[in-house]
């Protein structure tokens, strides 16, 4: 007799394009019952157009505490246990230092990054913790650990996604409820073309003449993670291209 699929409710932010498209692709070829959220319509319909009634699709502003709790008690009851939240809508604004850096590209980062983040976790753990099952998976950036110049709010707001990762691991001790924080390096997807506000030639020349991570390959990560047996937290991926390594440190020679 064949063992029937252990089916699995996902939700994803963030799920119209890049990380978040890949996933949900992913896990939807397994079988499982996904919630792809973001604020792509379009895009979504084309992925529901895909795979059909696994997945239901909900246009979302993760930064809007009101849209948040009406989408989430209004899903249909086939999709209200969720057992894995990916918290993976974010964006990079800008690379100017910060003296010269866009408040409204700060306001934008820290609103989607962290609120949004916080807003959706906030939500959905209550019932993971009292079904002593669930997993939140983090989408952070090597960003949070490693300072680059430009970087400023996008790696800081990373840094909150790294922290507050590992304190929830601390606050949900006892309870079954997994967590992990996915850190990538240089991944090849719409993220540069967002910081550079549309600027496509701008955003080739990140990727130009290296061979990147690519949205499957972040997919395959969270994939996995989720897929270790539940005694199995993975705590953090920290992944990059081969072709990339931590920079040398800078050094302001003052010529006399």
């Amino acid at each position: 007799m064949t063992a029937k699929p252990n089916i699995k409710t996902i939700f994803i932010t963030g799920a119209s394009s890049g990380f978040g498209l890949a996933t949900a692709k992913a896990f939807a070829a397994k079988g499982h019952k996904i919630i792809a959220a973001a604020r792509r319509h379009e895009r979504l319909e084309q992925l529901r157009q895909e795979f059909g009634d696994n997945i239901y699709v909900m246009t979302l502003d993760v930064t809007s505490e009101t849209k948040i709790n009406q989408a989430i008690d209004s899903l249909p009851i086939e999709f209200s246990n969720i057992d894995l939240l990916v918290n993976n809508a974010g964006l990079a604004l800008g690379l100017a230092p910060a003296h010269e850096a866009s408040l409204a590209d700060w306001h934008q980062m820290v609103d989607t990054n962290i609120k949004g983040l916080y807003l959706m976790t906030r939500k959905i753990l209550p019932n993971m913790v009292k079904r002593k099952a669930g997993h939140i998976i983090n989408i952070g950036s090597i960003a949070g650990s490693y300072a680059y110049p430009g970087g400023n709010a996008y790696g800081a707001t990373k840094a909150f996604v790294q922290q507050f990762s590992r304190n929830l691991r601390a606050d949900l001790l006892g309870t079954q409820v997994r967590v992990t924080n996915i850190e990538p390096g240089l991944a090849e997807t719409e993220f540069s073309l967002v910081r550079f506000h549309g600027d496509q030639d701008k955003a080739d020349k990140v990727y130009e003449n290296t061979q990147a991570l690519t949205a499957e390959d972040i997919a395959r990560s969270v994939v996995w993670a989720f897929e270790q047996p539940t005694h199995v937290n993975i705590n953090s991926i920290e992944l990059m291209p081969t072709s990339q390594t931590w920079a040398a440190l800078a050094v302001d020679k003052v010529q006399g």
